[in-house]
């Protein structure tokens, strides 16, 4: 895993070697005056945990694998935002489901087409007017939440339209990103979010307790979480606001 482009000092190292630590120092000390060591040890820390070894990404999207298990033989899947139709191609072709994509971006369109899947091109802010209620068993969106322009609206839709949804995101209150925002007083980068502050398709930017907040004011049910933490992917704990990178969801009303 690509870690978050930080200045690092040895351990014991005086705080003059660090300009940043000693940014990340001084904005401690504001927030709470009595920290002293505490917010030292806070920054030791976090370099320590940054010099450790990562673990091995899995190969392509972690995701496409935990919705390829959740998703039922024969299910109906409509993907939001399926791209070339990676996702879709797989299920049709290991699970038999009736899919259909729907994106933007006309290359991609003319990928999908390409390979046998079935798509139209739209906007997802647009809403999902054509699509009845309940006519889809499944409605997937995959680390696209975060680039809509009306996220809650579209949430709404999914579960309007489908049985259940299924939605990925990274979590932007992730410890690496939260510390190297305090450290290096940049928007941070990591592997899962390489772009920079000006290019980045990321518009609607939030944390894991974000979406829990949602889910609590909606009454919307969570059957299953899961979190790809430290290169693992594992079931949703209590403290991941903190430790996950990305977070999986699925829903139903």
């Amino acid at each position: 895993m690509k870690r978050a482009s930080i200045t690092k000092r040895p351990r014991g190292a005086p705080a003059g070697g660090c300009p940043p630590c000693d940014a990340a120092a001084e904005i401690l000390r504001r927030v709470d005056p009595a920290l002293g060591a505490a917010g030292r040890d806070l920054l030791a820390e976090y370099h320590r945990r940054a010099r450790r070894p990562a673990r091995a990404a899995p190969e392509g999207r972690w995701q496409d694998d935990r919705i390829i298990r959740e998703i039922p033989r024969g299910a109906s899947v409509l993907d939001l935002g399926c791209g070339e139709g990676d996702l879709l191609a797989r299920l049709m072709s290991r699970k038999a489901v009736r899919g259909q994509g729907v994106e933007l971006d006309a290359p991609a369109v003319m990928r999908c087409v390409e390979r046998g899947v079935p798509v139209f091109q739209a906007d997802l802010d647009r809403g999902l007017a054509g699509f009845p209620d309940r006519s889809f068993d499944y409605v997937v969106l995959e680390e696209t939440l975060q680039t809509l322009h009306r996220p809650l609206q579209v949430l709404d839709e999914m579960l309007r339209v489908g049985r259940h949804g299924i939605v990925s995101f990274p979590n932007f209150a992730w410890w690496r990103i939260r510390m190297a925002l305090l450290v290096e007083g940049r928007m941070p980068t990591t592997e899962q979010l390489p772009y920079r502050w000006h290019d980045t398709p990321n518009i609607h930017l939030f944390t894991l307790q974000d979406f829990l907040d949602w889910v609590t004011r909606e009454r919307v049910k969570v059957v299953r979480a899961f979190a790809y933490a430290d290169g693992v992917v594992r079931p949703l704990a209590a403290d991941d606001t903190l430790n996950a990178e990305e977070a999986l969801f699925l829903l139903s009303r």
